[in-house]
């Protein structure tokens, strides 16, 4: 394999230099989203507890340890906005329904906001996965164009002649292939799992939206 690399045209050792970056770059971005999903998944989780169980107050005091929690970061921000509206017009006056609208439609920022942060990345993997096999395929052409020199040159179609070209053309291949199914499978893995929290966001979103609209309607 070594021989192969070594004893490659310019072209396809550049094709295998980008092959394998992009496949270094992927696992990166892999690793790093396994960790970053798992995270905020464990801390929904956690988080939905403490929301289900306590009081609006309790809640926003310990929505404060689930900083991966994407339903945390919208619950407190819908918070945030209440307190800012009660700090401007006094904790007595009562908030009119234009100014929950305010929140609601600050939420919808929020919620846009946190679902980039989760799907940030998962471009790259779909990018390298449905790239990468026609950059491969691109190298496999150049061996193949070189094999083919090789024979022209000798005038000799011997098995020692094209060999090393059908080598090397192959090698592109199977780097390019090593690049894209890790990436394709994980894209897939990680999207179900970021898609999860998406909809648990969307679901959140629209009943702490209800729950502002109740609370101004009750205060009225």
């Amino acid at each position: 394999m070594f021989d192969i690399i070594t004893g490659s045209g310019p072209i396809v050792l550049s094709v295998l230099v980008l092959l394998v970056l992009a496949s270094i770059s992927s696992w990166a971005v892999i690793v790093y989203k396994a960790r970053e999903l798992s995270k905020a998944d464990r801390q929904t989780r956690g988080f939905l507890e403490a929301y289900q169980g306590a009081t609006i107050e309790a809640a926003h005091a310990q929505a404060r340890q689930y900083r991966s929690s994407p339903l945390a970061a919208i619950f407190r921000a819908g918070l945030r906005e209440l307190a800012q509206i009660e700090k401007v017009q006094g904790r007595q006056a009562a908030m009119a329904p234009e100014q929950t609208d305010i929140v609601i439609r600050r939420l919808a920022w929020i919620r846009t906001e946190q679902m980039q942060r989760l799907e940030r990345g998962l471009s790259f993997l779909a990018t390298t996965g449905s790239a990468a096999p026609f950059v491969g395929l691109f190298g496999t052409v150049v061996g193949i164009m070189n094999a083919f020199a090789e024979i022209g040159e000798s005038g000799s179609a011997s098995f020692a002649v094209v060999a090393p070209g059908i080598a090397e053309a192959l090698f592109a291949t199977a780097v390019g292939l090593f690049a894209a199914i890790p990436a394709v499978i994980a894209y897939n893995y990680l999207g179900a799992r970021a898609t999860r929290l998406v909809e648990q966001l969307d679901a959140f979103e629209i009943e702490f939206a209800d729950l502002l609209r109740r609370s101004v309607a009750g205060a009225a």
